[in-house]
């Protein structure tokens, strides 16, 4: 048997995860499976996520995630990145034909305050500033979506009050948005109850009352389960005002099969259902080093592996 077949049958066998990770450092990216061969959904990494066996170029790992049959990224800090390194991703993305996911609008950094929920005047020009930067940054990488949370509660007001605000700010974002063809996705989050925006019903209601293509939800899977559960259900009743998943498993915030979440039959939902955007892999590793990275990988094989 040649020797790239039977490393890659090797790596497929799950015979030795360790192996796989050596042979690496001898003969590069021989041990993954073929670049014409991607996953039946569109998974996007993320800065770090294989830095042990790509190095600490974010460029290099793009090149790695590829390599191993991945088609999309996702960057939450893009716009915090020096314009030149905006345009080397951008241009390393356009020469290997993958797609950008998200990034950040950072209107207000973690930790989050009241901002949008508030109605402040002050937060609201802010965050229209930088949606109009947010339109700059995503021509250097070709993106479509932005990921938008509009901030903690404001205990000095009524929740339907905040609920006005955050509607009542997001439609002139759209203005800005929708001659381009992009798109907020709004992201419900577990982290911490102080945060106005946790459930799905919450953000599909808010979708609809902004009333635009370029108001869509962020159904971020890991969030959703620690919040609600019911996951299956859950996507087919926001479904039509889904515009993006993210994934991890619960509990730990890790890839898929290290948690309670059977994503196999979640993948395959979204599968027959036509979705044809991107799940961005907003999650961390099990294992560490270079073996984790490898174990990342055929983690995300059987899981995809739902046909």
């Amino acid at each position: 048997m040649e020797r790239r077949k039977f490393i890659r049958n090797s790596f497929l066998s799950g015979a030795a995860v360790t192996a796989a990770g050596k042979t690496f450092a001898s003969s590069k990216n021989d041990h993954l499976l073929p670049a014409d061969k991607p996953f039946h959904l569109n998974y996007a990494v993320h800065d770090g996520l294989f830095k042990n066996n790509a190095g600490d170029q974010f460029t290099d790992q793009i090149q790695f995630a590829y390599d191993a049959g991945f088609r999309a990224i996702e960057d939450n800090g893009f716009m915090d990145r020096p314009i030149d390194e905006q345009n080397k991703i951008g241009e390393k993305l356009t020469k290997l034909g993958m797609r950008m996911g998200v990034f950040v609008l950072n209107f207000d950094h973690w930790p989050v305050h009241t901002s949008l929920t508030s109605g402040n005047k002050e937060w609201k020009e802010k965050f229209l500033a930088a949606c109009k930067n947010a339109v700059e940054a995503a021509k250097r990488c070709n993106a479509k979506w932005m990921t938008v949370v509009p901030g903690n509660y404001d205990r000095n007001l009524p929740a339907d009050i905040q609920t006005a605000n955050v509607i009542e700010v997001l439609r002139p974002a759209c203005e800005i948005f929708e001659p381009h063809g992009l798109v907020m996705v709004l992201e419900s989050l577990s982290d911490t109850p102080d945060l106005f925006l946790r459930r799905t019903d919450q953000a599909f209601m808010i979708c609809k009352a902004v009333n635009s293509p370029s108001c869509k939800f962020l159904f971020d899977m890991y969030h959703m389960q620690r919040n609600e559960g019911n996951i299956i259900a859950n996507i087919d009743t926001v479904w039509e005002e889904t515009g993006y998943f993210q994934i991890g498993d619960n509990p730990g915030r890790k890839e898929p099969g290290t948690g309670e979440m059977n994503y196999k039959n979640i993948f395959k939902h979204i599968y027959e259902k036509g979705y044809k955007g991107i799940l961005g892999m907003e999650h961390g590793i099990a294992l560490p080093g270079k073996e984790g990275e490898i174990a990342l990988i055929k983690a995300y094989r059987e899981a995809d592996n739902f046909l």
